[in-house]
């Protein structure tokens, strides 16, 4: 077809170079092994809810030549106490974005879960506040932190409405959208993966992490690794004594390729095999240790 097309238009161009397209498809047809994600959402009885998520997670597998394999759960599913039953097993944990309260207390079992049994987590807009607030809850002891949007009556509002919304209750216009900067501290695990310490990523959200609980997060052990480059807003947050835990406020989806995964994508994936490996040497020690 392109060739048709170059030629009654009369054009002439150079042949096309598909290596690295034959080299993706290499990747995906002959896979050097596999990696298990699970997805903790709200909407995942339309798998099409998280269609770019799933896609930037397909590239980051590929860039590893791995296998993706996706599980979706019901964050609603997880709000038991035996929770922790249906994550084992899985070599990373993801919390999408999304609106409203339904599930939010499954996401937050699923965020304990990988906190405390070190399962590399990627938390995006959502996913990033909850992490704050499981992080508020159940490490620095604020009983009844929450967001705003979820408990308006919350006694520690940890994620609360842009400030300069304050009041405005309509659902149109009044989101933050579109690209804003993030300057990253360099020593973080995303600027590690960006290569970088000043980027550029969509928004959209009404909800903000209140940076009048910094001092008591940040105390707690959590880290500020990425805000405006006025310092106005938080963009990233990540726990260093942790193989991999990074909320971001932003949706690094939206702007990764097959040929170019995101670097967020690449390195949650990259973490959370490192994570299946350790799995499993583990449990091959486990086996030798056991009397015949």
């Amino acid at each position: 077809m392109d060739q048709l097309i170059l030629k009654y238009l009369h054009l002439t161009t150079r042949p096309a170079d598909l290596s690295r397209w034959t080299e993706l498809l290499e990747h995906a047809y002959h896979p050097q092994d596999e990696v298990s994600i699970a997805v903790v959402g709200k909407y995942v009885e339309y798998e099409d809810s998280y269609k770019s998520l799933k896609e930037a997670l397909t590239h980051g597998a590929l860039g590893h030549k791995l296998r993706l394999r996706v599980t979706w759960i019901e964050a609603e599913g997880l709000e038991t106490p035996s929770y922790a039953q249906q994550l084992r097993g899985f070599d990373g944990i993801l919390v999408p974005g999304g609106f409203g309260k339904r599930g939010i207390e499954g996401m937050l079992n699923a965020i304990r879960y990988a906190r405390e049994e070190k399962v590399p987590y990627f938390g995006i807009c959502l996913g990033m506040q909850t992490a704050c607030i499981e992080y508020a809850r159940n490490v620095c002891g604020l009983a009844g932190a929450n967001s705003s949007e979820f408990d308006p009556a919350t006694p520690h509002r940890v994620i609360y409405k842009l400030r300069e919304l304050t009041g405005v209750e309509e659902m149109g216009g009044t989101m933050r959208l579109g690209a804003w900067d993030c300057v990253m501290a360099p020593d973080s695990l995303s600027a590690q993966a960006y290569g970088t310490t000043e980027i550029s990523e969509r928004h959209r959200h009404r909800y903000e992490f209140n940076r009048e609980y910094e001092a008591v997060l940040t105390g707690g052990g959590l880290r500020i690794t990425g805000t405006t480059p006025d310092a106005t807003y938080v963009e990233i947050v990540e726990i260093p004594d942790h193989p991999y835990f990074v909320g971001c406020q932003f949706h690094p989806e939206f702007k990764s390729k097959p040929l170019e995964p995101h670097p967020l994508f690449s390195a949650f994936v990259e973490a959370s095999y490192r994570n299946r490996q350790r799995v499993l040497e583990a449990e091959k020690v486990d086996e030798q240790a056991v009397p015949l």
